[in-house]
């Protein structure tokens, strides 16, 4: 379940405004809450915007509710499940937390008792659209009051955007404030120490090792971000997938560690990177059959006059399919395995404390164009037997083309990671050499999913319909790979072009 709301902080004297002008208004009787905080002793899961709370909710039944932060200021994935009893943390949640406790125990860090009252904004029908919650917070000690605040809670129900907008204003003109995001609890805990994956910024001076620090700190943030979805296997409202955006930022962190070698301890990398290949590994062979299974469905509904054989498609997806759970096996083991929480330290400390080399405490922009400038002559100038981009021409093997595709990936990376000191530049050119990078990205998929359809008629030698179905599957994705080679002129003429360029020579 996705969260939206807003916080505002109000005085002892905030009277609620009428709200009618939002909606039809009704007022739930007050009710009060006990919720009991969970926590490692370091206070890891608030330090990762992570509420774990066990909690007497409005209808008197004890829940432990689990909060998850997302990208958005805000915006909290919610999983709620029965209560055991206090202290029982439900295995399942236990699990979503992995990343953010690796392996700490938990504790009880808050108890927080909430006056509650709360005034349902609905449509003329009655439909909820935004519920705004008016709580007298008392933190606990004992029996002791040691802290007391108010707070307005406006939620999002079936209501838009807008709406809470309108709402806000009216609960500004009262007298509420704004303030930064802060969760009850986090507010309870204050001071906590600085968040988990927080890069120490400096003042002043922007220094070539801030630059490769804030690149990890995004890579790992990445991985921390989806790694409890990969476990719940959900796909994601925009349609991509956890595993995907896990397995991209281990392969980003992966090559950023490489290309910012220069900046960073050799020996502290190799390892770091060894232990990544294992996990991308393990995320690699899920996220491919993903992708397999997409395109079987986008491939075999592409020419609508001359439709695939539905069951002989549905043959072959139910072998993906059970190529697919076999795949999330092995990586559901690897992030249940010990050597998993031990990386996830790992990468912890890359953020916290990454060990630099000397070239690191140079300026950055002294350093940081000429360590972007060899992954962009390899991708345009070629080497190993590979042409550059620009020499890419349809008689070369497909394994040539895929070898300047994962080129283009580091170039890419590198560019966007020094955008911040290099300039507009920079990300222009990352823009225009994700756009080629794409074209490139549709040319290795369709090359990989026409070797698969013809491996799975010839794993079945004697059904005939499979076999006419895969080979329509194969002529269609040999079309687009074609197709992506001819495309690709057009999409690498951009990145070329001096705006781009200019900076890196």
């Amino acid at each position: 379940m996705l969260e939206e709301e807003r916080k505002y902080l109000a005085d002892d004297g905030f009277t609620m405004p009428d709200l009618s002008p939002a909606g039809t208004v009704r007022a739930r009787e007050p009710v009060t809450l006990r919720a009991t905080y969970y926590d490692t002793a370091e206070r890891l899961l608030a330090r990762h915007g992570v509420a774990l709370r066990h909690r007497k909710n409005d209808a008197r039944a004890k829940v432990w509710t689990l909060k998850l932060p997302s990208s958005k200021t805000g915006v909290r994935h919610e999983h709620s499940r029965p209560s055991a009893g206090a202290g029982v943390v439900p295995p399942e949640l236990a699990d979503l937390i992995t990343a953010y406790r690796r392996g700490r125990a938990l504790e009880p860090a808050a108890v927080l008792r909430t006056v509650r009252t709360v005034y349902e904004v609905t449509d003329a029908g009655g439909t909820v659209l935004a519920e705004v919650a008016d709580d007298v917070v008392s933190v606990l000690d004992g029996r002791d009051v040691r802290l007391r605040f108010r707070e307005i809670e406006l939620e999002r129900a079936g209501g838009g955007p807008d709406l809470l907008d309108r709402i806000e204003e009216l609960l500004l003109a009262a007298g509420a404030r704004t303030d930064a995001f802060v969760p009850k609890h986090e507010r309870a805990m204050a001071p906590l120490a600085a968040p988990v994956l927080a890069a120490p910024g400096r003042a002043q001076t922007v220094y070539a090792g801030d630059v490769v620090t804030e690149a990890i700190r995004r890579d790992v943030a990445r991985i921390f971000e989806h790694d409890p979805f990969a476990r719940l296997r959900e796909t994601m409202p925009n349609g991509d997938t956890p595993v995907h955006q896990m397995r991209v930022g281990t392969r980003r962190l992966r090559s950023d560690l490489q290309t910012f070698q220069a900046l960073l301890d050799p020996q502290w990398t190799a390892k770091l990177r060894t232990e990544l290949a294992w996990l991308a590994e393990a995320l690699g062979g899920a996220r491919d059959v993903e992708v397999l299974r997409e395109r079987l469905r986008r491939t075999a509904a592409a020419d609508p006059l001359v439709p695939a054989d539905p069951a002989a498609v549905a043959r072959l997806d139910a072998a993906l399919a059970a190529r697919q759970e076999a795949a999330l096996g092995v990586l559901d083991a690897a992030l249940h395995s010990k050597r998993y929480v031990k990386l996830l330290d790992a990468l912890v400390g890359a953020v916290q404390a990454p060990r630099l080399a000397p070239l690191a405490w140079e300026r950055a922009e002294e350093v940081l164009t000429g360590i972007v400038r060899k992954p962009w002559r390899r991708l345009v100038e070629g080497g190993g037997g590979i042409p550059g981009a620009g020499g890419l021409t349809p008689d070369l093997p497909d394994d040539d083309w895929h070898e300047v595709r994962k080129r283009a990936k580091r170039a890419r990376y590198a560019a966007d990671s020094v955008a911040a000191v290099v300039g507009p530049e920079a990300k222009q050119l990352a823009k225009a050499v994700a756009r080629a990078q794409a074209v490139l990205g549709e040319h290795q998929d369709a090359a990989i999913a026409a070797d698969a359809w013809l491996a799975a008629s010839a794993a079945a030698p004697g059904d005939h319909d499979l076999a006419v179905t895969a080979g329509r599957l194969f002529e269609r994705e040999r079309a687009a790979v074609t197709r992506a080679r001819a495309d690709f002129p057009a999409v690498w003429e951009p990145v070329m072009e001096e705006k781009n360029i200019a900076w890196l020579k």
